[in-house]
């Protein structure tokens, strides 16, 4: 069995209230002597004591952890997402636990109750379209939350999310001033308000320059094995448009697919390109494409900063449920035109 406070209080003859301010880094605020307090941190360290994070919330009402939920922790963007909230919250003391829904609300919901379990301070979420009415509990439990990336805007909820609408709209516009007539879309998960946004932005800048919107030339991937729904979603425009000229791709991972579609069937991808977000190995397979930089870090440090402000809230009214005023960021993405 791991030793306890009890155990190091017994052993040194000292009370457990005054180890426990030791070593929660109270000793000098409750007048603990210098002598002491070296005393009980040396036997921990001996001991190789490991404070129960629950047991010590019941007293401090905070466990130091955060829980983040991703739709997928393979997508490189989130992995890089996680990577800076997870060196960002260690920075300022506190651990992170991840989870991953992959898009499903049941699992969604489930890690939702585990972080709660666990007494995490606050949870950071990617969140699926349906996860609404758990976020909404949350938000009516004045639970610290920033949802990230995705947001739902009937929800007095804090969120991180970018400038879709018109980062869809300059790289459209880019692919026509190259001289682009017909451009399709490829998108996925329609029915999230930012991928909305994104084609609406496509759409407009269409418009503005007399084209017209061809519903051929949209092409809808179902998110669920959607390594093998986009050669037939290509198959179709390609059909209905064999002189297609150019793609905007609402999402980093529907290029990537698109281009093994490219290199499986043969075809050389002399056309123009856009995509909101890259990956590294864009330069290799697209050198040429159009891209919407996602601000990662700024979503990272700005998520942490807004969920530790709640928390800190939270903690200044541990006996009544004070309503925490959301914070609401619309980030820019750097824009790059390639030739």
């Amino acid at each position: 069995m791991r030793p306890s406070l009890k155990d190091i209080a017994k052993e040194l003859n000292l009370s457990k209230t005054t180890v426990s301010w030791v070593l929660s880094g109270r000793a000098q605020q409750k007048g603990i002597s210098e002598a002491t307090a070296k005393k009980v941190i040396e036997y921990a360290v001996q001991l190789n004591y490991q404070p129960n994070l629950i047991a010590r919330s019941l007293n401090t009402g905070i466990t130091k952890t955060i829980g983040l939920i991703l739709p997928s922790i393979s997508d490189s963007f989130y992995s890089e997402v996680a990577r800076e909230i997870e060196a960002d919250a260690r920075n300022k003391g506190y651990s992170l636990m991840i989870g991953s829904s992959e898009s499903d609300i049941d699992r969604e919901d489930e890690i939702i109750r585990l972080f709660k379990s666990k007494v995490v301070d606050g949870i950071i979420i990617a969140p699926t379209k349906r996860s609404k009415i758990e976020i909404q509990r949350l938000l009516d439990e004045s639970y610290p939350l920033v949802t990230i990336d995705r947001y739902f805007p009937e929800l007095d909820a804090s969120y991180i999310i970018i400038n879709n609408r018109d980062s869809s709209y300059m790289l459209t516009k880019h692919l026509i001033r190259k001289g682009c007539k017909k451009i399709a879309l490829l998108t996925t998960n329609s029915y999230l308000t930012t991928m909305t946004q994104r084609r609406e932005g496509f759409d407009d800048a269409i418009r503005e320059s007399k084209q017209v919107v061809v519903s051929k030339l949209y092409g809808e991937v179902n998110f669920v094995d959607y390594e093998k729904n986009i050669y037939k979603v290509l198959d179709d425009i390609f059909r209905e448009a064999p002189d297609v000229d150019g793609f905007f791709f609402t999402t980093h991972i529907l290029a990537l697919e698109a281009f093994q579609y490219f290199h499986d069937k043969g075809i050389k991808p002399n056309y123009e390109f856009a995509s909101i977000h890259e990956v590294p190995i864009f330069k290799v397979v697209a050198p040429r494409i159009n891209v919407a930089r996602m601000p990662i870090e700024e979503i990272g440090k700005n998520a942490v900063k807004i969920l530790i402000d709640q928390i800190d809230t939270v903690k200044k009214y541990p006996t009544k449920r004070k309503k925490i005023e959301p914070k609401q960021l619309v980030l820019s993405c750097s824009l790059e035109f390639r030739s």
